[in-house]
């Protein structure tokens, strides 16, 4: 569970930064913007590196289905855009990978 709140709060600490840059960029917001942006990328890439697994390859992974469902959240709770079913499917079939990823017994 720890491995999983990790992820979903670097996932919203990169969204944050991204959509900072986004904003500046696509939104004509102003330049202070990327400061905010600088710092939430920053802050993602900690706690990514807090992550549990041996090696990054899989850390990595686990991480990209957790941004996923934060990615369809964000375009719903933020941008106000409330995702379809193939999101929905495409975001759940990202999960379970991910989960096996995680979970999956390692040999020797």
């Amino acid at each position: 569970m720890k491995t999983v709140l990790i992820n979903f709060i670097a996932a919203l600490a990169e969204i944050t930064g991204c959509f900072a840059f986004w904003a500046r960029f696509r939104l004509d917001k102003s330049p202070f913007w990327l400061v905010h942006g600088m710092l939430s990328l920053a802050v993602f890439a900690s706690l990514l590196a807090l992550s549990p697994a041996d090696q990054a390859g899989r850390a990595y992974p686990v991480y990209g289905g957790i941004y996923i469902v934060s990615s369809l959240l964000w375009l719903w709770g933020v941008e106000g855009h409330r995702p379809d079913q193939w999101d929905v499917i495409g975001a759940a079939i990202c999960l379970v990978g991910a989960g096996i990823i995680l979970l999956a017994p390692r040999g020797i």
